[in-house]
């Protein structure tokens, strides 16, 4: 039987915020393998998150298979928008949510993780925003749409070179993905189906730059429709979730484990071989040409 063992390995999984969404379900399937667990948290969210946590809000979604809790070995707040101090706008410092909190651009982060927990293995990039997703493409404004590049794409790329010299050889980096990225969804606007598609040419590039000078794997999960919290900013996810299941090869929706147990595999020396992959963790969906019609 194959077992996958992460003991002594460390992970940065950046864009937790609760216990919902994909980055959570990756950090737990990693856990449970035995890695030691590095989250970054959107500012704005950092304080919410730390309390629920500590307050025991999370306590039954942090319970592992074998009786041990999810933990943190640290939080860091992050705002993957800024790559360093000097490119934070007077307005974001002066705004509440901001103004007491320090270290928070990618450089910051990167520096404090290198300082404070020394080399990682893995990194996971679970970012995206699009302050206009609601809007078509044709009506998205500039601004709107490099906001979506910018925050879901570039970020990755960021954050990559930041935390590439403290990585170990054999290490790993995943980000999500999603299916706009080669087809076509009504509605999932703002820029965020451009973003997505530069994420994935990304790590195509990324797999090569990382493998030659660093030795480390980079690859893509293109995850299914989910009811995470973010999602629901789309506005019509429960839609999403339910065409999906209904038209899909395996006629369900996915779990958020099931993209936990994608990025585990994807960190494990299971998948020593594969980088520069899109990973589809869809249950099918991608392979579809048309919807189903079903006979009443």
């Amino acid at each position: 039987m194959l077992t996958i063992d992460l003991s002594g390995k460390k992970a940065f999984i950046a864009g937790i915020g609760d216990d919902r969404g994909f980055g959570w379900a990756i950090a737990k399937a990693l856990h449970a393998a035995g890695a030691e667990i590095v989250a970054g948290t959107w500012v704005p969210m950092v304080g919410m998150f730390t309390t629920a946590l500590k307050g025991g809000k999370f306590d039954q979604s942090r319970l592992q298979p074998d009786g041990s809790m999810l933990d943190f070995s640290s939080i860091y707040p992050l705002d993957a928008s800024y790559d360093s101090p000097e490119e934070v706008p007077q307005e974001v410092r002066e705004n509440k949510r901001y103004k007491d909190v320090v270290g928070y651009t990618i450089k910051e982060v990167a520096q404090r993780i290198a300082e404070e927990h020394g080399a990682i293995d893995f990194f996971v990039h679970s970012l995206a925003n699009a302050p206009e997703v609601q809007k078509p493409l044709l009506k998205t404004s500039r601004n709107g749409y490099l906001a979506a590049v910018s925050s879901s794409s570039y970020s990755f790329v960021s954050l990559v070179a930041h935390l590439a010299p403290a990585m170990r050889r054999g290490g790993s980096v995943v980000n999500l993905s999603y299916l706009a990225s080669e087809r076509v969804i009504p509605g999932y606007g703002g820029g965020m189906s451009s973003a997505k598609a530069a994420l994935e040419s990304d790590t195509r590039t990324l797999a090569y730059e990382m493998g030659r000078e660093y030795g480390v794997r980079v690859n893509s999960i293109s995850a299914g429709a989910y009811g995470s919290r973010a999602a629901k900013a789309i506005g019509f996810i429960e839609q999403m979730i339910e065409y999906s299941a209904r038209n899909s090869p395996l006629k369900q929706s996915i779990e958020a484990s099931d993209v936990g147990n994608a990025a585990l595999f994807l960190c494990s020396d299971l998948s020593a071989a594969i980088t520069g992959e899109v990973l589809h963790v869809d249950c099918g969906m991608h392979a579809m040409g048309m919807s189903v019609v079903e006979a009443e």
